[in-house]
């Protein structure tokens, strides 16, 4: 008999049994655990939304402080070309449209907190050195490396929010946090405009980066990890080390690899952008909208010098009507957009994505934004009381608030788990908008006219409309037609 027949050389005694891996969650009770962010006290959840809050206010803030400048910045550096002039505005929102490629991934991959402040001190810094710029090329460099690191609240604010707060608490988060986005570039020019005008754009970005550095302190004092795969790695790691057994695994640990890992998540908001049509669809809406918004801001302080001749100064100021109905719109979004998941979870119906956007936020966003172009637009023409384009302006930051916020809830209920890389998607889309459409729009109006080039732009946004209202109420069957839900 041959040694391959012997019974004995292949006895289970002489193959190791692997051991059983120890699966690393939540200590039960899960909902009275207080490492798991959900169960984080009401004051330390809202100390971290308020900071990321305020970072996301001042960061568009930047974007658009340096509009009333722009004339003295291209005068000291010795330049008449009117695309530098626009591009130096809109190369940080472009920089806005790149970073959450990046950055997104690197919260899902390491953790929000080593990303947000990381990319603070980044972008402390490259604000600061505008300042010291002197030349068109460095200046335009160092405003899209602002914009690329600042974004990172923009980007994984969501993110955050979904870590820590329940459902029927989240609208109102989300709210406040996303206020800051719209309410920043209105803020912007009123600031940039009085401190150019008492000292210098380079102490416009002087004075901000002040600001920056006393938040960036804050930040780094109060921001405490909330993403949840990465808490449990760290309580197996602990685990691994106290006890010496290798076989404490989180639940959520992925079996890839490192670079694979990296590479999966590096290219998901883009993945989630292109193949995912209920992404695809309400980016570009937001998208279209924000584009917009920014060609507005692009033309305020033409139409209020040109046709109601106010001072630098004065133009401004406008910016505050819009600004003002931001505020209102928020104020209206808070009241309505938990209310109906609350409603549904105490009579015990199953919560859908779709509670986010019921009929009295997408109706009166998808309207009142239009409305307030078309009055702008043609009181302007008509040379109507300034105060009355203001009123326009005032209902078009209404409305722009209301779909925003919806939408973007919507987004991170709808993908909960990969909230940050849903708006980076979105962030994506609407930086490069928002960056490319003010370019050429001042060529619009000069060949339309303020009364129907704000008309097109009416027009436009009333086509898409209807999109917030179809998913509100067909969103939940939409989501599970083949091809409609993303594998990532």
């Amino acid at each position: 008999m041959t040694s391959s027949s012997n019974p004995e050389r292949f006895s289970l005694k002489a193959i190791p049994t692997p051991p059983p891996e120890l699966i690393v969650w939540w200590n039960e009770p899960e909902d009275e655990d207080p490492k798991n962010p959900m169960n984080w006290s009401p004051t330390v959840k809202w100390a971290n939304v308020l900071v990321l809050s305020v970072i996301s206010f001042l960061v568009p803030l930047v974007s658009s402080m340096l509009a009333p400048a722009v004339q003295l910045i291209m005068h000291d550096f010795h330049t008449s070309s009117t695309t530098f002039g626009t591009f130096s505005v809109s190369i940080f929102v472009l920089g806005f449209a790149s970073g959450p490629l990046l950055l997104a991934p690197l919260s899902e991959l390491y953790g929000r907190v080593v990303v947000y402040n990381g990319t603070n001190v980044l972008f402390l810094l490259f604000t600061m050195l505008c300042a010291i710029s002197r030349d068109e090329s460095t200046f335009l460099a160092f405003r899209f490396l602002s914009g690329f690191t600042g974004v990172a609240t923009i980007t994984i604010g969501s993110g955050t929010i979904a870590d820590l707060m329940p459902r029927e608490k989240r609208g109102k988060a989300v709210s406040i946090w996303s206020v800051g986005t719209i309410l920043g570039p209105m803020v912007g020019p009123i600031i940039g405009g009085y401190v150019t005008e008492v000292a210098d754009w380079r102490w416009m970005f002087w004075v901000i980066s002040i600001v920056i550095g006393v938040v960036t302190i804050i930040a780094f004092c109060i921001l405490r990890e909330t993403y949840t795969p990465v808490l449990l790695e760290r309580k197996a790691i602990r685990l691994r080390r106290a006890t010496g057994n290798t076989s404490y695994r989180s639940k959520l640990a992925s079996d890839l690899t490192s670079k694979e890992l990296f590479k999966q998540s590096i290219i998901r908001p883009s993945k989630m952008l292109a193949c995912c049509p209920v992404v695809t669809i309400l980016c570009t809406y937001v998208a279209i909208l924000y584009g917009i918004l920014y060609l507005l801001f692009a033309t305020y302080s033409f139409v209020f010098k040109e046709v109601y001749g106010f001072s630098t100064f004065e133009a401004g100021l406008v910016f505050i009507a819009g600004g003002a109905g931001t505020l209102v719109g928020l104020l209206y979004t808070s009241q309505f957009s938990d209310r109906t998941v609350k409603k549904h979870k105490a009579a015990g119906i199953a919560v859908t994505p779709e509670d986010r956007l019921p009929l009295l936020i997408t109706i009166p966003g998808a309207l009142t934004f239009p409305l307030g172009l078309f009055i702008y637009g043609w009181t302007a023409e008509y040379r109507v009381h300034w105060i009355v384009p203001q009123i326009g302006t005032a209902i078009t930051g209404f409305g722009s608030i209301l779909i925003f916020i919806g939408i973007q809830t919507y987004l991170i209920d709808a993908f909960e788990g990969y909230a940050a890389s849903a708006i980076g998607a979105n962030a994506v889309l609407r930086g490069t908008v928002g960056a490319l459409l003010p370019l050429g729009g001042l060529n619009l109006y000069r060949a339309l006219g303020w009364g129907w080039g704000n008309s097109l732009l009416g027009f436009m946004s009333l086509a898409f409309a209807p999109v917030p209202l179809i998913f509100g109420i067909y969103g939940d069957r939409i989501r599970k037609v083949k091809g409609f839900e993303l594998k990532i």
